[in-house]
């Protein structure tokens, strides 16, 4: 199975000086048939105006990875970490027993991200942060994990739940396999350009939510910059 689920379905908010949209139900949007999936429980679509962001508030028990697109956003935390994460790479938040951050765009243009919260596989632990740059060079007609639940996956960053987070992308024409596995949960969105997936249609920011598949092949319609999910 294999669901699109359009961008100009989802839901959302505009607060002036955010714009998001919600592939699953968050803050305002409720749908009872789109709580998550899987492990999955938010992934949204935000752009940020500059010098605004997301002030200090508190989180625990979640696993949250940032996807820039564009932009920048500057990371401050409880625990005494900062960052600045730039457009193409990733950083990583385990909120563990609880910890406050704030996510501020100090950019003289929008930043815009995915922002994705998965459910950790353990409740507690000392909560973490991290960040890494991760040359879209390097995903040039392939996926890289990004992050990862698994020890095998050395050069991602680690996060505390059964999933990866994996980056690619495709020349227009170009196609791609992932071995993804009927049990486990997949969620797509081309971040840049539109694709098919199993010869079904993914446009620009749609999302595709797969199960049941023992793997999917990506082919691009145009030049496309891909980010999935796969998930227990």
């Amino acid at each position: 199975m294999i669901e699109r689920r359009t961008f100009d379905g989802l839901g959302g908010a505009d607060h002036g000086w955010l714009k998001a949209k919600h592939h699953f139900s968050f803050a305002s949007y409720y749908d009872p048939k789109r709580m998550g999936w899987g492990p999955i429980r938010v992934w949204n679509d935000d752009q940020i105006a500059p010098n605004t962001g997301f002030p200090p508030h508190p989180h625990e028990d979640m696993e949250i990875i940032t996807y820039v697109r564009t932009g920048a956003i500057t990371h401050q935390d409880s625990l005494g970490n900062t960052g600045r994460t730039e457009a193409g790479d990733v950083q990583v938040m385990s909120a563990g027993t609880g910890v406050r951050h704030s996510e501020y765009n100090l950019e003289s243009e929008d930043t815009t991200l995915f922002q994705i919260w998965i459910e950790p596989s353990r409740r507690g632990g000392q909560p973490g942060w991290g960040a890494k740059p991760f040359p879209k060079g390097d995903r040039s007609g392939k996926f890289v994990t990004l992050a990862s639940g698994f020890e095998d996956d050395k050069d991602a960053l680690p996060i505390r739940t059964d999933a990866r987070i994996l980056g690619a992308t495709l020349k227009a024409g170009e196609s791609m396999d992932y071995p993804i596995g009927r049990t486990r949960h997949g969620y797509l969105v081309p971040a840049v350009g539109s694709v098919e997936v199993n010869g079904q249609l993914i446009g620009h920011r749609d999302g595709a939510a797969i199960l049941g598949e023992p793997s999917i092949t990506i082919k691009a319609l145009e030049d496309a910059e891909i980010v999935l999910v796969d998930a227990a």
